[in-house]
């Protein structure tokens, strides 16, 4: 399972137990959107080959 935490600055993830952050900018530059645009989806997609989408995608902007 994958978590994912949002705040302003990027996104702290654990994945596989392995924790690293993915900065606001390397996000904006893989989904080619604003920060506050980017959904839970598009993030989980960047740290995940095939990951399971669940429920609606959620924007980072709504969340932080």
């Amino acid at each position: 399972m994958t978590a994912l935490s949002f705040d302003e600055h990027g996104v702290d993830v654990v994945y596989e137990g392995t924790e690293f952050r993915l900065e606001r900018g390397l996000i904006e530059e893989a989904t080619e959107k604003s920060y506050p645009d980017v959904t839970d989806h598009e993030v989980l997609q960047i740290v995940e080959k095939n990951p399971m989408l669940s429920g609606e995608p959620r924007r980072i902007g709504d969340l932080v």
